[in-house]
């Protein structure tokens, strides 16, 4: 193999190639055969298995995920320059798609951004980041300070980078868990780890050191305002309320009621708290109980609206199966429930749940429960979650509004 470049060299399979060629930014490790000589972190030249170039990204002999390309172009030089060209990219197209929504968003999203395995989310003057690659740990402490610079420089005040490195895959990786802000020159440390966002002109309490995640779930923000268009007059059910978007949505869309559920307790606490600081507790009830075990119970045509916003009930293509009959089993009772002209709004966050694949659990469950389901609308997630067409692991919010009528 001819090697005239900086970088170690990778060889690939035809499999492997026909992959990259196609969009996907990803080598697996059973795609490599010929491993570079460098060390886990660094960047390396991928070939194909005839010697063509075919992009440059980070090598980690750990993970499964072998390498992760950030480019394919032979005459990219990986300096200081060429990152700030990528970032400053990444808040522009910020600016473009989300308006005045700025001030909450996320602003780096991994490998839609060409950043693999990073997350950045703004929560006002606080940055939250989440690193999942070696290769981007280890220039972090070019990226951050970076970042902040061409915000501050935008008008926006930034106070801080905390890292929600607390995670279990970043030790497959190679790397150890932790969280706590990131120094950067000029900087104070911030004395704080909570702070307040407003969202469709709703304000939350964000714990960014012990929340789920980043701190907040920023990929619903419009779909949020979906449902309260429809919400006005309506008694709303709100099923996995985590700390209550999707009722206060409601609630401030003008619901009669809305009644929110959790199983997390402490989710439940905070989802009262931010109702209280918007005025809506009068309402609002919430509840503490697993979905699973209260849909059973609630009497029928009890609720006009019910809201499905679960977790990921699968992160594996090993579990789907369980996962498709527990969508099925929330989504077959809310359809139930609801009077004839009831609304239904649900929704999946995993993107090995296949729209296809969920689009079928849908039907079979209005099938099952004798419903049909009339399609007000299908949503995604928020244009600062940009989906690459062909990178299926960022196209993975399905959320649909329906009528259930009979």
């Amino acid at each position: 193999m001819k090697q005239t470049r900086p970088f170690a060299a990778a060889a690939i399979t035809a499999k492997g190639q026909r992959s990259i060629e196609s969009g996907h930014p990803w080598v697996y490790d059973a795609e490599v055969t010929e491993a570079p000589d460098c060390a886990d972190g660094d960047l390396t030249d991928v070939f194909g298995p005839k010697g063509a170039y075919l992009g440059t990204g980070f090598y980690n002999s750990r993970s499964k995920i072998r390498i992760r390309l950030i480019s394919r172009n032979a005459n990219d030089r990986f300096d200081e320059a060429f990152y700030e060209r990528r970032l400053r990219h990444a808040w522009d197209y910020r600016k473009t798609v989300m308006g005045n929504d700025i001030s909450c968003c996320r602003v780096i999203f991994g490998e839609a951004d060409s950043f693999p395995g990073l997350t950045v989310d703004r929560f006002g003057e606080i940055l939250v980041a989440q690193t999942l690659s070696l290769g981007i740990e280890r220039i972090k402490g070019m990226l951050f300070p970076l970042l902040c610079k061409i915000m501050e420089e935008d008008g926006q005040n930034i106070r801080g980078i905390y890292e929600r490195n607390d995670v279990a895959i970043r030790e497959l990786e190679g790397m150890s868990q932790g969280k706590g802000f990131f120094p950067i020159e000029g900087l104070p440390i911030p004395d704080y780890t909570c702070t307040e966002i407003m969202e469709n002109g709703i304000r939350y309490a964000v714990d960014f050191e012990n929340g789920q995640k980043t701190g907040f779930f920023l990929d619903q923000k419009y779909n949020r305002q979906a449902v309260a268009h429809l919400s006005r007059g309506k008694k709303v059910l709100d099923c996995f309320t985590h700390t209550g978007s999707f009722g206060l949505n409601a609630a401030m869309g003008g619901a009669a009621h809305v009644h929110a559920v959790d199983i997390s307790e402490d989710a439940i606490r905070m989802a009262q708290e931010n109702a209280a600081r918007n005025g809506l507790s009068e309402r609002m009830s919430f509840e503490a109980v697993n979905v699973f075990d209260l849909l059973p119970t609630i009497r029928p045509k009890e609720y006009d609206f019910i809201i499905l916003d679960p977790p990921a009930f699968t992160k594996s293509r090993k579990t789907i199966d369980s996962a498709f009959r527990g969508y099925k089993e929330i989504n077959y009772r809310a359809m139930k429930l609801l009077p004839p002209g009831g609304y239904l709004a649900t929704c999946s966050c995993s993107h090995f749940m296949t729209e296809e694949l969920f689009q079928k659990m849908l039907r079979e469950a209005a099938h099952d429960a004798g419903v049909r389901l009339r399609q007000i609308e299908a949503r995604q997630q928020a244009p600062d979650h940009p989906i690459l067409w062909n990178v299926p692991e960022t196209n993975y919010l399905k959320f649909y509004l329906f009528q259930v009528v009979q």
